[in-house]
C-alpha cells in the first residue's frame, strides 16, 4: 500500500533540504531521503488511546461520553481519548486522556479494543475503566461529558467509527454475558 499522501515529509528535519521518496538500499518501501544529508525518515503510525468508563455494574451501568469541542468532527460525541505522547505507556496515556477531556477518576481495566485505521496511519486503544465517580470536570476540548445508558446513546452522533465499534462491542459483549476479553480490528474508511 503506498505511503499516505498527507503524511509525505517534503523537508528534512535534520538539515532543512527537500526530501524525496526512494526505496533505499536494503529496505522494501519507499521512504522519505534527504537529498543532501542522505537522512532516511522512518513514518510510522500514530497512536490515539483512551477509556470506554463505566458507572455502575450489570445492564444498568451507563457509558462516559463526552462532546467534542474541538475539530475535528466538533460537536459529536466520543469516548475520552488522544494521542500517546512521548514517555508514557499507553495505559498512562488513557488515564491522563480522561482526566484532560473529561475530568473523571478511574480504576483503569484491562485493554478492549485495538483497532487499526489504516487510511489516515493511526492505531486506536481503548481499555475498560471503572468510573469511582459520577461527577466530571470537563477540560477545554470537551463542551460536555455525561453518563448514558445504551438506549439513550446518540448513535448518529457518534464522532469515530472506532468509538462505535468499541461501544458496540461493549454492548453486545454485556448483553450476551460474554466475558469482556480484546476485541481487534481494522476500520477501512475514514470517519
Amino acid at each position: 500500500m503506498p505511503l499516505l499522501q498527507a503524511h509525505r515529509l517534503k523537508f528534512c528535519s535534520a538539515c532543512g533540504a527537500p526530501c524525496i521518496y526512494q526505496i533505499p538500499p536494503d529496505d522494501n518501501r519507499e521512504r522519505a531521503t534527504c537529498t543532501a544529508c542522505g537522512t532516511i525518515h522512518y513514518e510510522n503510525p500514530i497512536n490515539v488511546v483512551g477509556t470506554l468508563p463505566v458507572w455502575g455494574d450489570g445492564p444498568d451501568g451507563q457509558v462516559l461520553l463526552c462532546k467534542r469541542a474541538i475539530e475535528p468532527r466538533y460537536g459529536l460525541w466520543t469516548l475520552p481519548a488522544g494521542f500517546l505522547e512521548l514517555g508514557e505507556t499507553a495505559a498512562e496515556g488513557a488515564k491522563r486522556e480522561t482526566d484532560e477531556e473529561a475530568g473523571a477518576q478511574i480504576e483503569l481495566l484491562p485493554l478492549y479494543t485495538l483497532l487499526n485505521v489504516v487510511s489516515v496511519g493511526q492505531i486506536h486503544m481503548f481499555y475498560r475503566a471503572r468510573l469511582l465517580s459520577p461527577e466530571f470536570n470537563p477540560g477545554p476540548e470537551t463542551l460536555e461529558a455525561r453518563l448514558f445508558h445504551e438506549h439513550e446513546v446518540p448513535w448518529d452522533e457518534i464522532a469515530f467509527r472506532t468509538v462505535r465499534q468499541t461501544l458496540q462491542n461493549f454492548f453486545e459483549d454485556r448483553r450476551l454475558g460474554r466475558p469482556f476479553a480484546l476485541h481487534g480490528g481494522d476500520i477501512v474508511t475514514v470517519g
